[in-house]
């Protein structure tokens, strides 16, 4: 209707290569969220030390 051909399809090779790209992003933006949340803890406790 819009005229353009379907994208090709992907090869399930491709599929779980995406998913786990998908899936290593997913953990590293948890990891970055859970640290950022802990560096202001991590910083009053170094200041409290020092």
């Amino acid at each position: 209707m819009f005229g353009g051909f379907a994208p090709p399809q992907q090869s399930p090779e491709e599929i779980r290569a995406m998913e786990a790209e998908a899936t290593f992003t997913v953990q590293q933006v948890a990891a970055t969220a859970f640290m950022l949340y802990l560096s202001p803890f991590a910083i009053d406790m170094v200041s409290r030390i020092l």
